[in-house]
């Protein structure tokens, strides 16, 4: 999966949704800053988050 397509993934669903940044850190329990990390490039950490989530 490329890093780069995934950040802009997460940037665009939340966007279509009207959220912020901190909204959307809100709703899965994790900083702004883990967001803003996600959108730009480091995927690894979204991962870690959707799978210890489960």
């Amino acid at each position: 999966m490329n890093q780069y397509v995934t950040g802009t993934v997460i940037r665009e669903l939340r966007e279509k949704n009207n959220m912020t940044q901190l909204q959307l850190a809100e709703k899965l329990g994790v900083s702004d800053k883990t967001v803003s990390k996600w959108e730009t490039a480091s995927v690894q950490n979204f991962m870690y988050v959707l799978y210890a989530g489960m």
